[in-house]
């Protein structure tokens, strides 16, 4: 019996027509070109799509990598020229500042890879001629179940990647969260772990973060209070914890986390046989502490030292009552 030859062998450079020349095979010749054409197309949508997808990645980890080593885009280095006070990188850690990046690249790849490999599933499907608006419908349903199933989960990640972004707090700063106080020890999307005082390890879910108050972000004021008798030289005191202050100020342990320098701001306090001067500075927050003691440390040397040139300069408190003659013992 003859076998009529489809239409579409009568183009000798077909592919139906090169299968039907050498099977003969009607059903096959006839579906060759779509078969053939659609396995082409598939190929092609992968082949893009993971090319997208390695370019992007190379740009997020760029990126990421220049935020984690603390070096700005272009168009923000001109902020390197700004005062220490206006630099908006000032006070945050490399190991922060890495963690940030290193948070944020990933969950940008993630986002990447689920739109890129999302769009070229969809559109393989439609050439294997699946019908995908039902597909479509079916997973915007089961999207909004699952949204509202775990709504609470999803509040979790985007107000842990709020927080992230807008870098609210870190690891080791001293925070009050409402529901836990103390330091910060970790930082995840999901929750934060926070070490309180008693040793306690909280972990709070973002999405219960109502408030944030973090005493180690922008600038701490450290003031020194120096308890003298009444009858001090204050004027020559003043001289002392000036000199000797500018001298902590001016170490290289101190000289990039001095935001403002310390200045004797004059008397404080007067109470019954004692004179209070102060002496105030502005350094990066949570090296207020340390600073303090160190201002505390040299002055004291200063008092000392010029107590022994001349001993009417002596600025050490009167000793309470009960232990009068005890301090030049």
């Amino acid at each position: 019996m003859d076998v009529t030859a489809p239409d579409c062998a009568a183009d000798a450079g077909s592919v139906c027509a090169w299968v039907w020349n050498n099977t003969g095979l009607d059903l096959l010749a006839r579906n060759a070109d779509r078969v053939v054409g659609g396995a082409w197309h598939i190929v092609l949508i992968v082949v893009v799509a993971l090319v997208l997808r390695w370019l992007a990645y190379r740009v997020i980890n760029r990126v990421a990598g220049l935020t984690a080593q603390g070096t700005p885009p272009a168009m923000l280095r001109p902020l390197r020229q700004m005062p220490l006070r206006n630099r908006i990188t000032r006070g945050v850690s490399a190991e922060r500042r890495r963690q940030r990046a290193l948070a944020v690249g990933s969950l940008l790849r993630s986002v990447v890879s689920f739109l890129i490999l999302g769009t070229a599933s969809v559109l393989v499907l439609a050439e294997l001629g699946i019908d995908v608006a039902p597909l479509l419908a079916s997973a915007g349903i089961l999207g909004v179940a699952l949204a509202f199933g775990a709504q609470n989960l999803v509040k979790d990640f985007l107000s842990g990647l709020f927080l992230t972004l807008e870098d609210q707090f870190g690891v080791g700063d001293t925070v009050d969260l409402g529901a836990a106080t103390g330091v910060v020890t970790e930082v995840g999307l999901r929750t934060t772990t926070v070490r309180a005082g008693d040793g306690t390890i909280w972990h709070v879910r973002n999405g219960e973060i109502l408030r944030v108050g973090n005493s180690s972000q922008g600038e701490a004021v450290v003031s020194v209070d120096l308890v003298m008798p009444y009858d001090a030289d204050v004027a020559k005191a003043t001289e002392v914890a000036q000199r000797e202050s500018d001298l902590v100020a001016d170490q290289a342990d101190w000289a990039e986390k001095v935001v403002e320098r310390p200045a004797v701001v004059g008397i404080a306090a007067v109470g019954p046989g004692t004179v209070t001067l102060r002496v105030t500075a502005t350094v990066r927050s949570g090296d207020q502490d340390a600073f303090a003691r160190a201002l505390r440390a040299a002055i004291r040397v200063g008092f000392d030292a010029a107590r022994n040139e001349n001993p009417a300069w002596d600025f050490r408190p009167p000793a309470p009552a009960g232990e009068r003659g005890t301090m030049d013992r």
